[in-house]
């Protein structure tokens, strides 16, 4: 296909507890919190996004923490995302292992499969995050209290696919997503999306004696690619069509449009358009300290607002 996605849009994980979430990806982290809103699926369960300043896609994780909604724990294994690495400065992984320890979070470190040095750590919820180490991140950070711009997250890294037919989903990304191979090492092959650089890369893992992986608490549920435009997005449904890709009809969430779609080794993917944006219903200056919920969701604000659970953002 042609050179439509543009990279990483943002990865999305089923969480557990709202107010640990926060804690850890804002708090710990350093990330801001672009958006307090809802899953459009599931009004009773919130929707936090968090990135740098504008939430630029690309630096985007989000979460639903589904603690109490009846909810089992995941299983991280064959046909998921089984690591969301984030992108921090060469220099950094001191600072970083530093402010670890003094919040008692357990890391470990490691070399990617790639050579880059990296801190692995669990979030509260057990999802695998690493910290990457690089010298070729030029996003701005968002800059908070205690974490500097030489220390500060720069966006997502890539993320990691385990799979049981490595090829498959290869031959796949390279078709509809326009990937490029980068490098082989051992079980892992990494690609590129419209580029090398952190944003904008996925690395696929094989995982043959993996279990099968289930969605659920502790578990990504999809990785987001970014289009520039809908036209782009329909024309990469049509492609997905034509090959007999089961894919959704365009869906609105507000601050982008989606379609979403499995890849051969049953991974969800979305492909997602960059605009319209996160300050489409709040200033730039006031991301993420209100309740934002969709306009036709505005009439059940009072009751949708009463079944979330209160929480503090760092």
């Amino acid at each position: 296909m042609s050179d439509l996605v543009r990279g990483l849009h943002h990865v999305t994980a089923t969480v557990s507890d709202a107010q640990d979430d926060l804690d850890f990806y804002s708090g710990l982290l350093g990330q801001r919190l672009v958006k307090k809103t809802v899953n459009f699926d599931n009004t009773h369960v919130y929707h936090f996004y968090y990135g740098n300043e504008s939430g630029t896609p690309g630096t985007i994780m989000t979460t639903f923490p589904y603690r109490n909604m009846g909810v089992r724990a995941g299983t991280r294994g064959a046909g998921q995302i089984t690591t969301t690495s984030f992108s921090v400065p060469a220099a950094a992984l001191d600072f970083w292992r530093a402010r670890l320890t003094a919040t008692h979070v357990e890391f470990n470190d490691e070399r990617t499969p790639f050579g880059e040095d990296a801190l692995r750590v669990r979030d509260p919820s057990g999802l695998v995050v690493r910290l990457v180490a690089g010298r070729q991140d030029q996003r701005p950070p968002w800059i908070r209290e205690g974490i500097s711009d030489a220390e500060a997250i720069r966006g997502i890294h890539g993320v990691t696919l385990t799979v049981r037919e490595p090829a498959t989903t290869i031959a796949f990304v390279r078709d509809i997503l326009n990937g490029e191979l980068i490098d082989e090492r051992d079980d892992t092959s990494r690609l590129g999306i419209h580029g090398s650089a952190p944003g904008q890369l996925i690395e696929i893992a094989a995982g043959a004696d993996a279990p099968g992986a289930i969605n659920g608490l502790g578990t990504v549920h999809h990785v987001a690619f970014a289009v520039a435009s809908g036209e782009d997005q329909l024309e990469i449904r049509r492609e997905l069509v034509s090959r007999g890709v089961p894919v959704t009809e365009v869906l609105d969430r507000q601050y982008f449009q989606s379609i979403y779609f499995r890849e051969p080794n049953g991974v969800l993917f979305e492909i997602a358009t960059m605009p319209p944006g996160f300050v489409t219903d709040e200033p730039l200056a006031e991301l993420g300290r209100a309740l934002k919920l969709p306009p036709w969701e505005e009439p059940n604000r009072k009751e949708i607002a009463a079944g979330l659970p209160a929480v503090t953002l760092p």
